[in-house]
This record gives C-alpha cells, structure tokens and sequence, in this order.
C-alpha cells in the first residue's frame, strides 16, 4: 500500500505542477497568453507592460547607439551589460518580479557574448537570425502536418496536458472555424520571422550596423505588438463561439443530470411505495389466516 502510494506521488506532483501553471497562464496577459485569454485582452500588457517594453528595447539601443559613435566593441559590450544588469537589480530592490527581467538578460547576454567573443559587432545580433530561422522552419512543418503550431502553444497555455494528447489536439483541431482562425494565424507569424530575415540578414552581410539595430529595434517590440493584435483578431471570434459552445454543453449536460437525478429518486420512491404495498397486503393476508 506504502509502495503504491510513494508511486502515485511523482504524478499527483506533476498534476500540481501543470494545474499551477494553467492558472498562472490564466492570469498572464503578456505574449501567447494573451491569445489563450481570448476576450480579456490588452495589447500594452501582451507585450510586456509598459515596464517590459522599456527593459526590451533599451539594451538593444544602447548597444547600437554606443557602437555607433565610438566604435569600441569592448566599452559597448561591458556597458550594455551594465544596463542589462540594472533592469535586474531594480526589481529585486523594488520587491518586483524579476523573471522577465532575468529572461530578457540572459537573451542580451548571449548575444553581447557573441558579438565579445567573435571581435565583430555584427554578431550580437546572430544569434536573432537564428532564433526568427527556427520559429520559421518549425512553423512551416506544423502547417504542413495541419497542425498550426500557434495552435499548440496557444492551446497548451489555454489548457495543459500530460496525457490523451490526441483527445486534446481533436477537441480543437475538429472546431474548422477555430483551425482556419489557427492556421492564418501561424502563417502571420511565419511572414514576421520571415520578414525579419528578409530585411535584417542584407543588412548584416552589408556591414551595416547601425541600419541593422535601428531594424531590430524596429522589428522586435513594436512588430511583435502588432502580430499580437493581429492574431487576436483572428482569434476573438471562433474563440468566443467555442466558449458560448462549452458554456451550453455544460448547462444541457448539467440539464441531462438533474434530470436523470430526479428520475432516478422517483424510481426509487416507486419502488418504496410497492414494496409497502406489498408488505402490507402480506399482513393482511397474515392477519386473516388465524382469524
């Protein structure tokens, strides 16, 4: 029984786990949990917060700007990491949660890490191309499977699974208003990284390094907002319809119970009321045999 119990306990923490994230994810507003909020949605809190857009674009700027006018890689480097640094350092003196902040130093870290160890400026911003090819690559094979991959991140942070992964996939992938909505969706993100590689990677080629960060600058926060908004768009409708759709099942099913509830309490009333019956036309008979 002890052994049962020790065995039963890693999955009963999972669970914990995966039910603590939905409802952080409910909560959130920033990123893909905006989409998987449906009908509460804020486009300032979708990229961040007005603080999260300050601590995303100023290290990128301050590298650019820097570089551009002293042309010292290693003062660039070190000062950007300095101001990368700080975003941290404030939130933890203002008792603030630093996990964004913490996220977006270790992104600014590996690309100053980069540019500092190839003695090129260009290359803080490689490891960008790289990450914008990937997502690229990656959502054009979930399209080509029918399987948008916007849908399974969105879908995922709506709803985490740790089992009957295809139940799952076919409680929305069957919805074809929300699957279309889906796979538009996925190609409007397909076309930002695509479109970021398009206009960045001549630039980085050209030597041009200061149109490059203006372009990424350009490009990231602002670009990304505006994909958000878009993809909410999208979404809002089908979103909603499933959620009236959810709402009416539950009520018919909640219906259908009550319903079988009752008729289950007056079969058994019945039942009761036969067998009384029955007991007392037995004593009656009973009564009359010794009469």
């Amino acid at each position: 029984m002890n052994a049962k119990k020790t065995a039963e306990m890693p999955d009963s923490s999972v669970r914990l786990s995966v039910e603590s994230y939905a409802k952080q994810s409910a909560k959130s507003k920033a990123g893909f949990a905006a989409l998987a909020n449906g009908e509460d949605f804020d486009i300032v809190a979708a990229v961040g917060g007005k603080r999260g857009i300050a601590e995303s674009v100023i290290p990128g700027f301050v590298f650019v700007v820097l570089f551009a006018f002293s042309r010292n890689l290693g003062m660039t480097v070190i000062i950007s990491a300095v101001v990368a640094g700080l975003q941290v350092l404030v939130r933890l003196f203002q008792k603030q949660s630093f996990m964004g902040a913490l996220s977006g130093i270790f992104s600014v870290g590996i690309c100053l890490i980069w540019a500092w160890a190839s003695k090129d400026a260009r290359n803080y911003y490689l490891p960008g191309f790289i990450t914008n090819a990937v997502w690229t690559v990656l959502l054009l094979i979930s399209v080509a499977i029918k399987l948008p991959g916007i849908a399974l991140i969105v879908e995922y942070v709506r709803k985490p699974v740790l089992s009957g992964f295809g139940k799952w996939i076919d409680s929305w992938k069957n919805n074809r208003e929300l699957l279309r909505a889906y796979s538009v969706v996925t190609w409007i993100w397909i076309a930002l990284f695509a479109l970021r590689l398009t206009v960045q990677v001549p630039l980085y080629l050209s030597n041009r390094i200061e149109w490059l960060g203006t372009a990424r600058l350009v490009m990231s926060t602002p670009l990304f907002a505006a994909t958000v908004w878009a993809s909410w768009l999208m979404l809002f409708k089908p979103m909603h319809n499933r959620k009236i759709a959810e709402q009416e099942a539950a009520e018919t099913q909640a219906s259908q119970s009550e319903s079988a509830q009752s008729e289950s309490v007056q079969s058994d009333t019945a039942r009761s009321d036969e067998s009384q019956s029955v007991a007392a036309q037995s004593d009656t008979a009973y009564s009359k045999t010794f009469e």
